[in-house]
């Protein structure tokens, strides 16, 4: 079977749309206002997608505040906030070039999702002219993070709670694969941050990877083996406004765990690491054959969404025979390192604007899957 190839998920909001969530935070227009741009941009997003070849299409997250706050507010200025939460949560993340990105607080149970990722999917499907598509949601070791960190809520003790957000996460992924989606990739940005220790942001020096792999692994043990092949976990060292996160953790601190998640697949940032080779050997020696009935799948970043320029087929090509003599090739994919944007207020500053980064991002998943072909080639699948 020829290398298969993925979508991450997000793609950069056009200009007009990051507008119309400015203007519904304003007050200036009405949420019907911001559906219309929403449907506008989804549907330029699937058209583009599918024009590149791309095997499962996606909306590029067009209708969500951000990757992991869709289920809980509709805008990231807070807009839609679930009434259950306030906005003075902990930072998710403190980013390289010196922004953050802040979770809002639970001051009240029990948790559930406001929007469901399934929901988006269904308002999305009528613009995919028939074309397959996959679907992204947020982990509940994210959503986890709602809960005060040495803290508790009023009648409402930590161990409810992580009940409700693992049959939340449950529910959101089931409704997607009932809504149509034949892929379900779960993010889980937050996996490589828990090993960085920042003192800036307390949450990440709370050892929390392995509870963050139990609360994944609660989830993904509800689903059968055939379900869980088409269940992914991606990872990477964030992405937004063309800046990482936890990029100086050793991702030796992360994949020995990570492949301990008996998920189907895995989508791992990996364009953009110094050294490649030293990541494949990881990956190889840490990905099983046989996760509670499944075989695992990596699927390698070969793309960066962070940088403007355009990795050629050839590039893609290379990397993926490279990553050839360490992973298996029947459990080796390829993907981008992250969603071009997870989050909806993106300026792309690297790029110099959002609409450009758009035209840069469907060439660069053009490039993805014609080096994958050719590598598949190369290597007789």
């Amino acid at each position: 079977m020829p290398i298969p190839t993925e979508l991450v998920g997000s793609l950069p909001r056009p200009t007009y749309l990051q507008q119309a969530f400015a203007d519904y935070d304003a007050g200036k227009i009405s949420r019907e206002d911001l559906v219309k741009a929403q449907d506008r941009s989804v549907e330029d997003s699937l058209r583009h997608l599918a024009s590149t070849g791309e095997p499962l299409i996606t909306d590029g997250e067009q209708r969500a505040s951000s990757f992991a706050t869709y289920p809980i507010t509709d805008t990231l200025g807070g807009t839609g906030l679930a009434e259950n939460l306030a906005a003075d949560g902990q930072y998710f993340a403190i980013f390289d070039d010196g922004h953050h990105r802040q979770l809002p607080r639970l001051v009240k149970g029990p948790f559930k999702y406001k929007t469901y990722a399934y929901e988006n999917f269904k308002k999305s499907v009528p613009f995919a002219n028939g074309h397959a598509m996959k679907q992204a949601v947020i982990s509940p070791s994210m959503m986890y993070l709602l809960y005060p960190l040495n803290g508790t809520v009023e009648g409402y003790p930590k161990e409810q709670f992580e009940k409700d957000v693992v049959n939340e996460c449950e529910k959101d992924i089931r409704g997607c694969f009932e809504a149509g989606a034949k892929r379900v990739s779960i993010d889980f940005t937050e996996g490589r941050l828990a090993a960085k220790n920042d003192p800036r942001n307390p949450w990440t020096g709370a050892k929390l990877l392995e509870k963050f792999i139990s609360l994944n692994n609660q989830v993904l043990d509800r689903f059968s083996a055939s379900e869980r092949k088409n269940i992914g976990i991606h990872t990477c060292p964030g992405g937004d406004c063309d800046s990482v996160h936890s990029y100086d953790v050793d991702y030796h601190e992360l994949l020995p765990s990570m492949f301990q998640m008996n998920a189907g697949y895995f989508l791992i940032q990996l364009a953009s690491e110094k050294n490649k080779p030293k990541v494949y050997e990881e990956i190889g020696k840490h990905i099983r054959k046989d996760a509670n009935g499944v075989k695992q799948v990596a699927f390698i970043g070969v793309i960066n969404g962070l940088s403007p320029e355009i990795e050629t087929a050839d590039q893609v090509r290379d990397d993926l025979l490279e990553a050839a003599k360490y992973i298996p090739v029947d459990q080796l994919g390829a993907t981008d390192d992250c969603g071009f944007s997870p989050f909806s207020i993106d300026v792309k500053p690297k790029h110099k604007s959002p609409d450009f980064a758009r035209e840069v991002a469907f060439q660069k998943i053009k490039n993805r899957i014609e080096g994958a072909r050719m590598a598949s080639e190369k290597l007789g699948l």
